[in-house]
């Protein structure tokens, strides 16, 4: 069982994906925004190639837990992420969750910070690295019988 993971933003889509485990977040794109129907198609696409039975996405929530700006446009994005799924055929049964990113684009930061990566390297791969993030905290709090 394969998962996607997604960092959703105005101009991006961090992607990432699981191992068949369960255990390991690895970065696979950024997908440049040009239009949600579009996004969300290409989205779809790697849900295939991976052949995963989960998306989570990373729910963007202000510090007191409300709603952001940003998390209708999220919320947006999901609503027509399921709507294609539901009339995909065999992705009909792929579920979507959420998944708190606060802070997610800060600890993807300080990672590639520390892997001494330069400021202009960092901002064309920040998106995936925060997609990364979300996704193996997902795995991390995930219970071990769900995983096989």
């Amino acid at each position: 069982m394969r998962i996607l993971g997604l960092d959703v933003g105005d101009r991006t889509v961090g992607v990432a994906v699981s191992d068949p485990l369960g255990i390991i977040a690895t970065g696979v794109t950024t997908i440049e925004r040009v239009g949600i129907r579009k996004d969300t198609g290409k989205v779809i696409d790697y849900i295939r190639e991976y052949d995963c039975s989960k998306v989570v996405m990373g729910l963007p929530l202000n510090l007191d837990d409300s709603d952001s700006v940003q998390t209708e446009k999220v919320r947006e994005f999901r609503r027509m992420l399921e709507n294609k799924l539901k009339s995909s055929g065999p992705l009909s049964k792929v579920t979507i969750e959420w998944q708190d990113e606060r802070y997610s684009t800060a600890e993807a930061e300080e990672v590639l910070i520390e892997a001494n990566m330069s400021r202009e390297d960092r901002k064309k791969i920040i998106d995936r690295q925060a997609a990364i993030v979300i996704l193996q905290r997902y795995l991390d709090r995930m219970p071990a019988e769900e995983k096989i």
